[in-house]
């Protein structure tokens, strides 16, 4: 779990850290010392701590003009014991918000398990940003599943067009105008 690190390459163009909106504004980071955990496991000292025992965040990049956050993941998003939703949605999704920021991408090839329970949660965040959207991008195909069955399909777009497996590659405006034009395409298909 410790080898696990965030997307680092669009550092150069953005870090939460130095953010004076994130939620993690002046946080500094240890590379040489490992604190948090998942389930006894340590994990890198870049994953952002939101409150959760199981879930872990890093912010990747974020436009205010554009008012678009990629967010990436990494644990278990559960609910059902941690409320997860509610740490990410308090501790990172209401800071983003209150700056203006209405659609999010959100990447989850490090989101190793899901268990759900309500949907109260995403449902607030959906009428928070409802003049935007939420996309989740590379989410395992048993998490999407389960989504489904929590009704998560509601308020977060995912799936199908939505895996793009070469995000890395892509500079975060043009995954962000990727992400945008297949949501487009989504809510025009709906009419």
């Amino acid at each position: 779990m410790h080898t696990i690190e965030p997307f680092y390459n669009w550092e150069g163009v953005y870090q939460a850290c130095n953010d004076i909106y994130s939620p993690f504004y002046g946080r500094q980071y240890n590379m040489e010392y490992y604190s948090n955990d998942i389930y006894g496991y340590y994990i890198h000292p870049l994953w952002d701590w939101i409150g959760s025992e199981t879930l872990y965040v890093k912010i990747l990049f974020v436009d205010y003009k554009l008012k678009f956050a990629i967010i990436e993941l990494f644990g278990e998003w559960n609910d059902t014991l941690h409320n997860d939703i509610m740490h990410f949605k308090r501790c990172v999704i209401d800071n983003l918000t209150g700056h203006g920021i209405h659609q999010f991408v959100l990447i989850g090839e490090n989101v190793l398990n899901f268990h759900g329970s309500d949907d109260c949660y995403y449902e607030e965040w959906f009428e928070d940003v409802e003049e935007g959207w939420i996309a989740a991008i590379n989410f395992r195909d048993f998490i999407m599943e389960e989504w489904q069955q929590y009704n998560i399909d509601s308020y977060i777009n995912f799936g199908g067009s939505l895996e793009i497996n070469n995000w890395r590659t892509m500079k975060p405006q043009i995954l962000y105008a990727l992400v945008n034009s297949q949501i487009i395409k989504r809510i025009g298909a709906a009419f």
